[in-house]
């Protein structure tokens, strides 16, 4: 059995690919476009509607609407259930942050939070777990 490897750049040109190997968005699940709903809803809903706020860079605003996102799980949606987060794969977080991009500058904290942030405290907390 041959590996599946990751394609890489534009190799999806030169490179012969099974076409059932291929994630469209059909593939998504109940589960994964319930999350998606429910980032596209929170945009609409809390940043849409103070764009202007946000835009004059409100003291204290930006960390209100990262506390409101976490209370409805989209900041540990790649953090492990016994850390706490949803264990989501790697289509749901794309997913989620699909939808959550269209947030204006409200998307720039959500992804230093959840990559910058977050992902290497993950990574090399369970580094070190490892190491013990």
């Amino acid at each position: 059995m041959e590996e599946n490897k990751a394609i890489k750049g534009g190799e999806f040109i030169i490179r012969e690919t099974n076409c059932k190997a291929i994630f469209t968005p059909e593939d998504y699940n109940e589960e994964q476009r319930m999350i998606a709903r429910t980032c596209l809803d929170f945009i609409r809903q809390e940043i849409d509607p103070i764009l202007d706020r946000i835009d004059g860079m409100e003291a204290g605003l930006m960390p209100s609407l990262i506390e409101k996102a976490g209370e409805l799980g989209v900041l540990g949606m790649s953090v492990p259930e016994e850390y706490g987060g949803m264990g989501a794969d790697f289509p749901t977080s794309i997913l989620a942050t699909e939808y959550l991009g269209r947030g204006h500058s409200f998307s720039v904290a959500y992804g230093a939070h959840t990559g910058i942030g977050t992902l290497p405290i993950l990574y090399y907390g369970t580094e070190a777990q490892k190491q013990k």
